[in-house]
């Protein structure tokens, strides 16, 4: 061969000079990594909040309990995670403001038959679809079961901040989900949906990382601030984990004083004067919380409260 043809041929030439150590390296195109956004663990946050409200969005339909789990949100190339899915699948893409971009909703087909066959009383039996498209009944019901998970989804991110979401378009198709270009990284949400009469399925909420990375401040500054509980979730585990504290409570009439030797005087039937003042306390833990005045209900003895001091046991 000559030295001509040698280095008009790729392989050749690589064979003659190979790449130095340290030097220029084998890359494929996709396999790049994404720069991770600092809104991850506030979205991993509200996808566990969202699971929960999950299970209330899909019991109406499902006429059972599910039991739902979310998995961590990842950062994926939207076209990778289109390939992966099957061509017929049920997409929901929603205007999403304040985020500059949308959001997309993503559900099985084969789940949506079920739900149907569930809704009405059927066996649980699916058979496999021939034709990629759904009967009336079944757009109906998707439509109904989108509007509500992305009810329940604005509900979870108004915790955070407030946000609308508008639908844009219904697709049955993935090569027709435009969320963003195909090389562009989304986060993706992922929903397991457990019934028991069908097989675990996947629900996948897709936001485009640019719309993100322009809420980070205030996604991020929520989590700090209030450490994975936001506003009334965190009131209402609070409230719950105090309701089934038991305290001693205890009221002291008087203290009178004796000498030892008076004391040690004392037989049944000895009478010792106290007096008993007009305020009570009522102490928890040895700390006074309250004062009264002593009084009867019925055949008790009862304590009237009039002055509270729960500072005292903050």
């Amino acid at each position: 061969m000559s030295k001509t043809a040698k280095a008009a041929d790729p392989v050749a030439f690589e064979e003659a000079t190979p790449a130095p150590a340290g030097g220029v390296q084998p890359f494929t195109f996709g396999t790049e990594a994404f720069r991770p956004t600092a809104a991850l663990p506030a979205l991993d946050r509200m996808s566990e909040r969202m699971a929960r409200r999950v299970r209330d969005v899909i019991e109406p339909f499902a006429r059972v309990k599910p039991r739902v789990s979310a998995a961590p949100v990842a950062i994926r190339r939207f076209e990778t995670w289109r390939t992966e899915k099957p061509e017929f699948t049920s997409l929901h893409l929603y205007r999403f403001r304040p985020l500059k971009g949308g959001m997309l909703l993503a559900v099985e087909p084969e789940f949506v038959s079920w739900l149907v066959d569930a809704f009405y009383g059927g066996t649980g039996a699916v058979a496999p679809k021939k034709t990629p498209e759904f009967t009336p009944t079944e757009e109906r019901l998707v439509v109904r079961l989108a509007d509500a998970f992305t009810t329940a989804l604005a509900d979870v991110w108004t915790e955070v901040m407030p946000v609308s979401m508008q639908i844009t378009s219904r697709e049955t198709n993935t090569a027709y989900a435009t969320l963003v270009r195909r090389e562009d990284p989304v986060a993706v949400a992922s929903y397991t949906i457990v019934t028991g009469g069908f097989r675990p399925t996947t629900v996948d909420v897709l936001y485009p990382v640019s719309s993100l990375r322009a809420v980070e401040g205030e996604l991020t500054s929520k989590v700090l601030d209030d450490g994975g509980f936001v506003g009334n979730e965190w009131r209402e585990r609070l409230v719950g984990a105090l309701g089934n504290v038991r305290v001693q409570a205890r009221s002291v009439l008087a203290r009178p004083t004796m000498k030892f030797p008076e004391l040690m005087k004392l037989a049944p039937g000895d009478i010792i004067p106290i007096d008993v003042p007009g305020m009570v306390p009522l102490l928890v833990e040895g700390r006074i919380v309250a004062e009264g005045s002593i009084g009867e209900v019925g055949e008790q003895a009862a304590l009237r409260i009039q002055r509270v001091n729960l500072r005292s046991i903050a």
